[in-house]
């Protein structure tokens, strides 16, 4: 008997401490809800250069979808076990495909996209440029080489005070 009294204290005692047990782990898990983490810098970095996989033309960090936020997550967690910028990236770019980086990379292929558009842009101006030179090379600039004689000068300039004195308002 005295052996059934103290397996069912044990197996009281088991019950309880469960019970409390879970009621911390319920109190550590509302106090977790309720307090949200600080989004991880090294992160937050990493989600700023990649394109969603599951939101097409959206960035990762405005993608709206659950699976996007649950891939935001997954990369908060890995800066957290100290993962860096680029093995994050690398990791999305491994599991997605390269098409979701939102920069090229700056090798390779990928440094076509940095020096082609600059390179297109100092070509096309400096065409501009030599066109509109020889464009004015061409057209000469008219000379006026009339010249009026001095009676023609008074007539002009008795014709304009004329002109101005007509142009006058009468003040009565």
């Amino acid at each position: 008997m005295k052996e059934k009294f103290l397996k069912a204290l044990v197996i009281y005692f088991l019950c309880v401490n469960a019970l409390y047990t879970a009621d911390l782990s319920g109190e550590a898990q509302q106090e977790s809800l309720s307090n949200p983490t600080e989004p991880h810098p090294v992160a937050e970095q990493a989600i700023s250069r990649l394109k969603s996989p599951y939101c097409p033309g959206l960035m990762l960090e405005v993608c709206t979808s659950l699976e996007g936020a649950m891939l935001r997550d997954s990369l908060q967690v890995m800066a957290r076990e100290g993962g860096s910028m680029q093995e994050l990236v690398d990791w999305v770019i491994t599991n997605h495909g390269e098409e979701y980086l939102a920069y090229p990379r700056t090798s390779g292929a990928g440094l076509m996209a940095w020096v082609v558009p600059p390179s297109v842009l100092i070509l096309g101006l400096s065409v501009l440029v030599l066109f509109l030179k020889y464009k004015r090379e061409d057209e000469p600039e008219p000379v006026i080489n009339r010249v009026i004689s001095d009676e023609e000068e008074i007539l002009l300039r008795e014709a304009l005070k004329e002109m101005e004195a007509s142009e006058e308002p009468e003040l009565w």
